[in-house]
């Protein structure tokens, strides 16, 4: 909570309830000559609210965004809080030291290595929290060539769309079970056209989600 700590380091993407979420409440019950660090986004912190603060609290403020930043490389910019005691700014580059640059190339390196590897990218951020998907086909099936090829061309021909798929081999290699998200529930028809389609499924089943 703010008004434990010497140091306030915010760190928010910029949202609609992330906007001046930095604000008078807040200052008023920091510790008088404590902190503020800002290095994500100028709007999270509401500035007149810190300008106040510092000017009456001796709240001491380090920022990296500021307000009315320039949009463009080169252009003049004034700030009247960077003319208070205890404030001090950089210019949207006070992430930029040797020790991060180094940290975020071998990031880098070690997200693309892993996609390559094994192609899950790390620390996705896009991924949909909940699919379409209104349903989950389970095929318990041994595992041979061609068992699950045989499953999705019964689906295509039903029209009915994939979302998720996950394929389990078990010891030995011998079985499998397929969990297979669908956006649309299958007829009889379709689900006894994909039991007939493969000798090598064992088990079919259904279940709502």
């Amino acid at each position: 909570m703010a008004n434990d700590c010497d140091v306030l380091s915010v760190h928010l993407a910029l949202a609609p309830d992330t906007r001046g979420v930095i604000n008078a409440k807040v200052f008023e019950v920091m510790r008088p000559g404590s902190f503020l660090i800002n290095t994500s986004r100028a709007e999270v912190v509401d500035h007149d609210a810190l300008q106040q603060a510092v000017s009456t609290r001796g709240i001491r403020a380090g920022l990296d965004v500021f307000a009315d930043e320039p949009a463009t490389p080169t252009g003049e910019f004034r700030d009247e809080l960077l003319r208070l005691p205890c404030v001090y700014g950089t210019h949207h580059i006070g992430a930029s030291t040797d020790q991060a640059q180094e940290a975020i190339a071998a990031e880098t390196v070690r997200i693309v290595r892993e996609f390559l590897e094994g192609g899950r990218a790390p620390n996705v951020v896009n991924l949909a929290r909940k699919s379409p998907a209104c349903c989950l086909l389970v095929v318990r099936h041994f595992d041979r060539v061609g068992v699950l090829a045989s499953v999705f061309d019964q689906l295509k021909e039903a029209g009915i769309n994939v979302q998720e798929t996950e394929n389990i081999v078990f010891d030995g290699a011998k079985a499998a079970i397929a969990r297979i998200h669908l956006e649309q529930r299958p007829t009889e028809k379709t689900l006894a056209s994909i039991r007939s389609g493969s000798a090598d499924i064992i088990e079919l089943s259904l279940v709502e989600l």
